[in-house]
């Protein structure tokens, strides 16, 4: 005899296969469930059991009359690509706003006693186009601004590209053997 005040204390009773098919438990989601209180919700109806001479027939899906598939629409307007001419220009355009930036640096770091300062920027400089063009590469769906943060990104290669003829033109100063004036050999 199990105390009702305590069901802990009530003895374990395992339950044993009887044979019977078993109906799973599917829960009623259904807000317009008449029974609240029933916390199972309704059980469903076992299904009928088949006599072994009854072929199995494969349950086909029923189409709704009058209904035709849907057919996805693309609808034009944006490319999702970018023409190789657009990608050019977008990567001179920034390059070119490169160019002074890595010349007036190289001026600024060549021409100074004290380096510390024109090093400071230098940094700075490469890792604002760094974030830049990690910041510009997260904008999906524009092939425009996808270009652009790969020009950013190359910001600093354009700089000191622009940079090295000034190196060479100021190398081949204090020496006598430079092809051009610019190119020491």
């Amino acid at each position: 005899m199990a105390d009702e005040s305590n069901p802990g204390t009530a003895p374990f009773v395992p339950d044993f296969d009887t044979g019977e098919p078993s109906v799973p438990f599917v829960p009623n989601f259904d807000d317009d469930d008449e029974d609240v209180e029933n916390d199972e919700g309704p059980r469903p109806e076992p299904e009928p059991e088949r006599k072994e001479s009854e072929p199995e027939k494969a349950e086909e899906p029923e189409e709704p009359a009058g209904e035709t598939p849907v057919v996805s629409v693309t609808v034009p307007g944006r490319y999702q690509y970018l023409k190789w001419w657009k990608f050019v220009l977008v990567i001179l355009g920034v390059w070119l706003a490169a160019v002074p930036v890595g010349l007036g640096l190289f001026y600024w770091w060549y021409h100074c006693a004290n380096k510390t300062w024109p090093v400071f920027v230098v940094l700075v400089y490469v890792v604002a186009c760094s974030v830049a063009g990690v910041l510009l590469a997260m904008v999906q769906g524009r092939a425009m601004i996808t270009a652009l943060s790969l020009a950013v990104m190359l910001g600093p290669f354009a700089s000191v590209a622009a940079a090295a003829p000034l190196y060479g033109y100021y190398y081949c100063e204090r020496t006598g053997h430079c092809m051009f004036g610019v190119v020491p050999y």
